[in-house]
């Protein structure tokens, strides 16, 4: 019968362990769930910068006026998103740097798909832009939700109060997305 070492488990266990910002010579070494979250927040700059570029494709693809101005108005508040996010690099001292999110990028190619795939002037194609816009924002609403309890949880309510008021944005454009499905686009479509 083997026996076991105190010891052992305790360094394994300490290898897991997440490490703890550390303070030497004036210097903050980041934890790794620090440098985790600056991660996520490069992800969802890419995200905003690529989305804002491809809404007003959405746009001028949609039928309905109502649509179309609601993808207008999203394209400002994203324009806002990132420079909030930009605010955040800056307030954490990092510079504002994108890194491929491999979520966003397909969900706007499932949007150019689906304009692809619809004919132009069809309440159907509308039905297929606002399903591609709420996948959209429901990716963004749980980034931003959990990049919020992330700050929070990093002592940093100054960034987890700028999260909150994107992740606050993101719902009411949902919202705003679901009242014009509702109150006609899709029974138009479905009648098409």
């Amino acid at each position: 019968m083997a026996t076991t070492s105190k010891a052992a488990p305790a360094k394994a266990a300490a290898k897991t362990t997440v490490k703890k910002a550390t303070k030497s010579a004036g210097n903050i070494t980041p934890s790794e769930f620090h440098e985790f979250f600056i991660d996520e927040l490069k992800d969802i700059y890419w995200a905003e910068k690529h989305l804002v570029k491809a809404l007003p494709k959405m746009k001028k693809a949609a039928t309905s006026p109502e649509l179309a101005a609601a993808f207008e108005k999203h394209t400002q508040e994203t324009q806002t998103h990132i420079d909030t996010l930009e605010q955040i690099f800056a307030l954490l001292d990092e510079k504002a740097a994108a890194k491929k999110c491999d979520a966003m990028a397909g969900l706007l190619e499932e949007a150019t798909g689906i304009i692809e795939d619809t004919d132009s002037g069809t309440m159907i194609r509308d039905a297929g832009l606002i399903l591609a816009a709420q996948k959209v924002e429901h990716y963004e609403i749980a980034t931003y939700g959990t990049l919020k309890v992330f700050a929070e949880n990093l002592d940093r309510t100054d960034v987890a109060e700028l999260l909150g008021q994107t992740l606050e944005n993101e719902k009411a454009t949902d919202v705003a997305l679901t009242e014009i499905a509702v109150n006609a686009i899709n029974a138009e479509a479905a009648s098409e």
